[in-house]
């Protein structure tokens, strides 16, 4: 419970970033602007919120998965939710070949939990395991929301402050009193997404320790999710996804990890590994982690 009214709290600084981001912008295109601004943002937040389970299942090319197909898969989830007290989420798999993860929902009755094609390739049913355990707790928690709630900042700011950086270009002549300073738009339309982008950052990554320690403690071990978790990081620093940088944070690694991308390190909400692992190794179930 203490989770969740942490998460919740976070999730109302979430949409208050959000909101006045866009709504600053906007305001530099005058009063007009402003409430269009504010509309959008309200927009994306209602749509992150309803809709962000079917916005990651169709982003990720995930297809739903039957007990007859994948037996395991489903057994593993099942003891996992039971022993949780949670409904059981829909399953999926990718097809991408780099291995990874995610879940997302928002809340445990309207939750989906996706692996891709590399990850059954590459980790034994034990470090899946560890690995699912993971994603249960980021449901447990509440954390999906926060994280949808987060894209939506980072993709919404990212649109509004371009959109805002060509109209002040191609339209800089208009008056100050109808259109704003447009050197000021540009700086803005600059430093937003680095805005957005802290803020995504600072939020989440504390999320990510804290369903590798439910995860574990779940399991009654820390070791199979550490073993995934190092041939994980590995593997995506050699096989490449297509995954838009405000998503990657849904993922329980980096996807980007082997990639260049622009402000790319803005939108790094993971911890290190290392980190990760090394408290993982650290744990000591006779002590309740």
């Amino acid at each position: 419970m203490p989770n969740m009214h942490k998460n919740t709290f976070k999730t109302f600084v979430l949409l208050a970033g959000l909101g006045g981001l866009m709504v600053l912008i906007g305001s530099f295109f005058g009063r007009g602007g402003a409430v269009l601004g504010f509309g959008l943002a309200l927009l994306m937040v209602g749509g992150s919120y309803w809709f962000s389970d079917k916005i990651a299942i169709k982003a990720a090319r995930a297809v739903p998965v039957t007990e007859e197909q994948m037996p395991e898969y489903y057994r593993i989830m099942r003891d996992l939710t039971v022993q949780a007290g949670m409904p059981m989420p829909k399953l999926y798999v990718t097809p991408d070949l780099q291995p990874n993860a995610f879940a997302t929902g928002r809340n445990p009755s309207h939750a989906a939990v996706a692996v891709t094609q590399g990850i059954l390739n590459i980790l034994d049913w034990n470090e899946l395991r560890g690995v699912l355990a993971h994603e249960i707790s980021h449901v447990g928690n509440r954390d999906i929301l926060i994280g949808s709630v987060a894209a939506a900042i980072a993709t919404g700011i990212s649109f509004v402050a371009n959109m805002a950086m060509w109209g002040a270009m191609f339209g800089g002549h208009r008056d100050d009193d109808e259109g704003g300073n447009p050197i000021a738009i540009l700086l803005l339309a600059l430093l937003a997404p680095m805005a957005a982008g802290l803020l995504q950052m600072a939020l989440s990554r504390s999320r990510e320790f804290e369903a590798d320690r439910s995860g574990a403690r779940l399991i009654g071990d820390g070791e199979p999710l550490a073993r995934a978790l190092l041939k994980l990081d590995q593997a995506a620093r050699q096989i490449p996804m297509d995954v838009q940088p405000a998503q990657a944070q849904k993922y329980i690694v980096n996807p980007l990890t082997g990639r260049k991308v622009s402000f790319g390190n803005l939108f790094t909400t993971h911890p290190p590994t290392e980190a990760r692992v090394e408290r993982l190794r650290g744990m000591n179930p006779a002590r309740g982690f």
